[in-house]
């Protein structure tokens, strides 16, 4: 399946404009940064590591935690879940936890303190590769939103003490595999996606109080993607993954459009520049569902803008099933788009223009790709499972500068804040600076 392309729109779409980059560097107040992007501009980090190499701290941590950290005024923000009686490691998938948010300094890693959300049992079960603090918080810079799934949703200002707290209900997920969608932030609303085989909703909170404002239910099942804020040249929207992915008013909780991406389901989120937002889903064809496939839409949408029987919608620029997204999220940088495969390293480039595959090569030493690939320096870094980090050349050919290794499971996302890179291990933190 292959959608048209208009000349007018490839002008459009070549324009400088298709980056949007982070604001200046020094925050990283959510999942994949300040524009939801992984895209860094303004003070970057080193672009060589290694376990004896422009590493200025690590910390180990307690428990298993896929949240990526946070970044806000020289404090690092870590969501995490301690199983009783091990401090590292899997554990069974209901033993007593405890939901904590930890606040390290940036400069040297000290501990400033760390809050005990919720200790307990917990209310659903996970997959024993997921952990109970998979949901990255976010922060405006004075408070910090926390929320761990089914065990609830938190808001602490930035010296950890309790502002107020949500319980959003305890609902079942497909095969007990979990959560890990994060919340997201904009104009003093907080939103949250609940996709469940109970009960689905999207629901916006103030973000001071934590009153509900709106609701939307959804006829959606268990989803583990992230929302993010689109800002493009026409408007704000609230775009949300799913079997279908849909673009509300963040204000109204008015449904834009909606994409069929045929009966799949979302694991990885959207990536966005102000002229285009990249969105695709799993392949789940050989085990009954949807090929997924990924989808570049134009803004202004309006109403079902699936493709037709011949591939074509207004408000689609390009479709393609040539691949499917997996558990990392798209990345848009300099006019291409990269994707990486669940499964074998495999990392796909697409002009972000036209569509067109530019290359499909496997990434040495890597056996899959879970965390988020991100763009800093001029360079691309994709984070494979093993803690090795490739960085490429960015472009329409693939060019492999180095490989950055420190073994451990790496499935987090990263952050990037004041020339740090700040990279989360299933059993520690580590600190990257010059």
């Amino acid at each position: 399946m292959k959608l048209s392309l208009p000349a007018a729109c490839l002008a459009l779409l070549l324009a400088p404009a298709l980056l949007t980059a982070a604001e200046d560097g020094s925050d990283w107040p959510q999942f994949r940064g300040p524009n939801a992007n992984n895209v860094v501009e303004g003070d970057s980090h080193p672009a060589e590591w290694s376990e004896s190499q422009n590493i200025a701290w690590e910390v180990p941590l307690e428990g298993r935690a896929w949240a990526t950290p946070l970044i806000t005024g020289g404090k690092v923000l870590l969501a995490n879940a301690v199983a009783e009686g091990e401090s590292s490691g899997r554990r069974g998938e209901r033993a007593p936890h405890k939901w904590e948010l930890v606040c390290l300094d940036l400069a040297s890693g000290e501990k400033l303190w760390s809050k005990v959300a919720k200790e307990g049992v917990p209310s659903v079960g996970t997959h024993r590769d997921n952990t109970y603090a998979s949901e990255t918080p976010v922060t405006d810079g004075e408070h910090v939103y926390v929320y761990f799934g089914m065990t609830g949703l938190y808001c602490y200002d930035l010296d950890g003490n309790l502002v107020w707290q949500k319980d959003l209900g305890s609902y079942k997920m497909q095969a007990d595999w979990g959560t890990s969608s994060s919340p997201a932030l904009h104009e003093g609303r907080l939103f949250v996606q609940v996709d469940s085989e109970d009960q689905s909703f999207l629901v916006a909170l103030d973000a001071k109080t934590g009153e509900e404002l709106w609701r939307k239910d959804r006829d959606e099942g268990s989803n583990w993607s992230t929302p993010i804020i689109w800002k493009n040249k026409q408007r704000t929207e609230l775009v949300t993954g799913g079997g279908k992915f849909r673009s509300y008013d963040p204000a109204s909780g008015e449904l834009l459009w909606t994409l069929d991406v045929s009966g799949s389901r979302s694991s990885a989120s959207p990536s966005a520049t102000e002229d285009l937002l990249i969105v695709g889903a799993e392949d789940r064809s050989s085990r009954g569902g949807g090929r997924g496939g990924v989808f570049a839409v134009k803004p202004g949408g309006q109403g079902d803008i699936s493709p037709d029987a011949d591939g074509k919608s207004d408000f689609l620029l390009w479709g393609t099933d040539e691949t499917a997204l997996g558990m990392s999220s798209p990345l848009i940088y300099d006019g291409v788009v990269y994707i990486l495969a669940r499964r074998g390293g495999i990392v796909n480039a697409f002009d972000a223009s036209s569509g067109e595959l530019l290359y499909r090569e496997r990434a040495r030493g890597a056996s899959a790709f879970w965390a988020s690939p991100w763009a800093a320096g001029g360079k691309i870094f994709l984070p494979n499972d093993r803690g090795g980090v490739h960085v490429l050349e960015p472009g329409s050919e693939y060019e492999l500068v180095r490989t950055n290794e420190i073994p451990g499971r790496l499935w987090a996302s990263t952050a990037v804040g004041d020339g740090s890179l700040i990279l989360r291990y299933e059993d520690r933190v580590v600190c990257v600076r010059n």
